[in-house]
């Protein structure tokens, strides 16, 4: 693909980040957008891209960026307020505003990150969000539209990954409702990268939706299986009624593992439905990765073996951990090895990594009762 212009919303997140490493290796123009620019200093690729003030829900701020980011072929929309109250809205509304300005602009080309949306089904609002940020965006005589709708990421620093990890870790029985037994088609972050680079050429991808997939069909106790084999882990599994509201399970699950509370709620409410791609998948019009996709073992083996976080453009593989991911990412015994570095001499600091051997349910016990230290001592 040439060299193109490239704006990407959601440049400080899990996926933005990653994306934009891989589009300056490429050899692309990134204009990285986000409603904090201070926030960009993290990034190892702040210096090589242009930065815009970029807030979705002003529609004010949306057109000042267009106009400082000047000609734009493709944008990448990542943004989502998945956790906090009234998503739905404004992501609905977000997406329009973008949307306008993307075609006062005369840009080309718009893909779309999603998830999948089961059909015939009485969706979550977190599903049923997404297929509405894709009507949202697609507006007439406006930028073609390239929606991928994907499950569960994997890798390290992903929220869906995180959310595995912390339970696997945390809990000696793992809880398994019913709904622990739906097919889900994870992708590896890596293979989500090389998808969203296809979408950017119209020689390779045409407008449309499609659905992106690793090589593998499983279910979400078969996941955490995997993730406890890869992390030498031994666990067992209790199946429970599912008598509980997803919500309430949700708030609940919030508090037992680090990620969001209300991001947790959000996604846990999506998983009464199979996560099974639709007719329409890109593998069946992309041709695979060289080596081919990478398998959930090989992928939950990469994100478990992550070593200590690095730049994002400077990580060996996508799957590791950056040292922008969220600072509740990357499991309880590196959060307990960087409280500890903070207060150890340098000598002793090789030390640090006797903490991975202490057992995850005490390591989550330890890093809680951390986590709650931090936020009283914040609060003086």
């Amino acid at each position: 693909m040439k060299s193109k212009r490239i704006l990407v919303t959601g440049a400080t997140g899990y996926v933005g980040s990653r994306l934009i490493a891989e589009l300056l290796e490429d050899g692309h123009e990134v204009v990285a957008a986000t409603r904090d620019p201070e926030k960009l200093g993290r990034f190892g690729w702040c210096e090589r891209v242009t930065a815009v003030v970029l807030d979705a829900d002003d529609p004010a701020t949306v057109e000042t960026a267009f106009a400082v980011a000047g000609p734009i072929d493709v944008i990448y929309y990542l943004v989502h307020a998945i956790g906090q109250p009234g998503f739905r809205e404004r992501d609905n509304a977000a997406a329009a505003n973008v949307a306008a300005a993307a075609a006062a602009a005369g840009v080309k080309r718009i893909v779309y990150l999603g998830g999948f949306v089961p059909a015939g089904e009485e969706l979550s609002e977190h599903l049923a969000g997404r297929a509405e940020v894709a009507a949202a965006l697609n507006v007439e005589g406006g930028a073609e539209l390239v929606w991928l709708g994907a499950a569960v990421i994997i890798g390290a620093g992903s929220t869906s990954f995180e959310m595995v990890r912390y339970v696997g870790d945390r809990f000696w029985v793992i809880p398994l409702p019913p709904w622990a037994d739906h097919d889900i088609e994870p992708i590896s972050i890596r293979d989500v990268l090389y998808y969203l680079l296809a979408a950017a050429d119209p020689d390779v991808v045409a407008a449309g939706s499609y659905d992106i997939v690793g090589p593998q069909i499983t279910t979400y106790r078969k996941l955490l299986q995997t993730y406890t084999d890869a992390a030498g882990a031994v666990r067992a599994g209790l199946p429970v009624l599912d008598i509980v509201p997803h919500a309430v399970v949700g708030r609940v699950a919030g508090t037992a593992v680090p990620v969001p509370t209300g991001l947790a709620a959000d996604l846990i409410e999506s998983l009464d439905h199979p996560m099974t791609a639709s007719d329409t998948v890109l593998r069946d019009y992309v041709s695979d990765p060289p080596g081919g996709l990478t398998t959930i073992e090989d992928a939950v083996a990469a994100a478990v073996s992550s070593p200590y976080p690095r730049p994002v453009d400077e990580l060996a593989d996508p799957h590791d951990l950056a040292d922008s991911d969220p600072v509740w990412a990357g499991g309880d015994a590196l959060r307990l090895r960087r409280a500890a570095a903070a207060v150890t001499p340098a000598v002793a600091r090789p030390a640090l990594g006797l903490l991975d051997a202490v057992p995850g349910p005490l390591a989550g016990v330890l890093r809680t009762g951390l986590d709650l230290l931090l936020a009283k001592v914040r609060a003086l």
